[in-house]
């Protein structure tokens, strides 16, 4: 079952983390400074219209006469629970819903005869526009938040993603093998963070994975070197050995050892990036076609751009012969190789490479052959891309389906393609060769 979901950076992650919590920490203030200057209002319009009825009660006992608008004796309108108070003896006050959302004002006392002298007022227009300035103020600072909290997770989340990406590039570039690389430089920066912890671990982990690497290369070289002697005598011995079908057997596997021996070493020293390439120019078509023509002449060489390059030949054609052996042992004919500019293509027409050379590229003693029952040890298509690399190019793989197949169909064919680069590559410490 495929997974699909939308992916995002931790740079948008985290501005919307921060700005969901500017959110919600600005509404609930604003909710409760809206309140509590609600009631802060409320209570200074209330205490207000206790001191009004006092002064009316006073004046009204003295004079018999009110004199504050909205004095009422034993208004029909008081609320229940402030005439049940003020009927009980006791000065109140009372908050209403008014019938358009303003708060009405109540306030009542008992007078000496009985009745009851209650005043009625609205939440002043003051008071209202006030807390509308209040709510506006407070919605604006809430936005502002918001947005401030966006800017600040960006700016904040674009750094830390900045440099997980840099470390990230850096990682690929170990995991392609070159070992000089260190994320801890990659990311820069004085910060010291888990990022920089990260960068430590990984740069540590390649260190330890180089020099196990390293170990391995001198040991595989150790012992192809030291088996090379015996192995040059049993071929020797195998040459004095009478005519015959047993003969021709000893001659071939001691042959193949030889063979092997000699790719290990090839191999190893490869690895060790200690090559350095004898620069010639040369003409790309005219070489390939003099080259494939020496190895098989069956094979058709097809120049469709002719192109002068400042290249190895030696190793050049080492990377070619590696490709039409690889060709010829795991693919079927007709084998068909391209030249155009700098590009070398060699094409077969069989089941196509493994998936797994196709992701992790060529690897030694992993042959074309699924179940190793193939000829060879796989070491030729190691050669090819190690000679490639001191050529400063790049060598590709890919399968031929037709648009639309599925991957499941066997493919029908396979391509190896060889980009030669534009400059020669002195950069790796090759040298330029002074035609004889």
């Amino acid at each position: 079952m495929l997974r699909t979901g939308l992916r995002t950076g931790l740079r948008w992650k985290l501005s919307a983390a921060i700005a969901a919590v500017g959110a919600l920490v600005a509404l609930t203030l604003s909710v409760v400074v809206h309140n509590a200057a609600r009631y802060s209002m409320l209570s200074n319009a209330r205490d207000l219209a206790d001191e009004r009825v006092q002064i009316a009660q006073r004046n009204y006992e003295t004079s018999g006469r009110t004199n504050f608008p909205g004095i009422k004796i034993d208004d029909p309108d008081l609320p229940k629970d402030l005439l049940a108070k003020a009927t009980a003896g006791r000065r109140a006050t009372y908050v209403a819903d008014g019938p358009s959302g303003v708060p009405d004002i109540w306030a009542a006392v008992p007078l000496k005869d009985g009745r009851i002298l209650s005043l009625h007022t609205g939440f002043t227009d003051r008071s209202a526009a006030v807390l509308d300035d209040l709510d506006e103020a407070l919605l604006i600072g809430s936005i502002a938040v918001v947005f401030g909290g966006c800017a600040l997770g960006v700016l904040i989340g674009g750094q830390l993603s900045g440099r997980l990406r840099k470390a990230a590039t850096a990682a690929r570039q170990v995991a392609r093998g070159e070992t000089d690389v260190r994320v801890r430089d990659a990311i820069g920066g004085v910060v010291r963070d888990e990022t920089d912890d990260l960068a430590r671990a990984v740069d540590a982990m390649a260190d330890a994975l180089s020099q196990r690497l390293e170990a391995e290369r001198r040991v595989t070289a150790d012992i192809a070197h030291e088996l090379r002697t015996p192995v040059t005598g049993l071929l020797t011995a195998a040459e004095l050995l009478p005519p015959g079908r047993p003969t021709e057997l000893v001659r071939d596997r001691a042959q193949a050892m030889r063979t092997l021996v000699e790719d290990v070493l090839e191999v190893a020293r490869l690895d060790s990036a200690s090559e350095r390439a004898e620069l010639q120019d040369i003409m790309l078509g005219e070489f390939v076609t003099r080259r494939v023509a020496a190895r098989d002449a069956g094979i058709k060489v097809l120049v469709v751009h002719e192109s002068q390059v400042t290249t190895d030949p030696r190793r050049l054609e080492r990377v070619l012969i590696n490709l039409l052996v690889n060709a010829a042992k795991h693919g079927r004919p007709p084998i068909e190789v391209t030249v155009e500019g700098r590009v070398i293509r060699v094409r077969d027409h069989g089941p196509g490479f493994p998936e797994e050379l196709l992701a992790d590229g060529p690897s030694r003693f992993r042959t074309g052959s699924k179940d190793r029952a193939g000829h060879g040890h796989g070491l030729g298509l190691t050669i090819a891309a190690g000679q490639a690399r001191v050529l400063g190019a790049r060598l590709t793989f890919r399968n031929v389906r037709p648009v639309g197949v599925p991957e499941d169909v066997p493919a029908e064919g396979a391509v190896a393609v060889l980009w030669l680069p534009e400059h020669a590559p002195t950069n790796t410490g090759s040298y330029q060769m002074l035609p004889e």
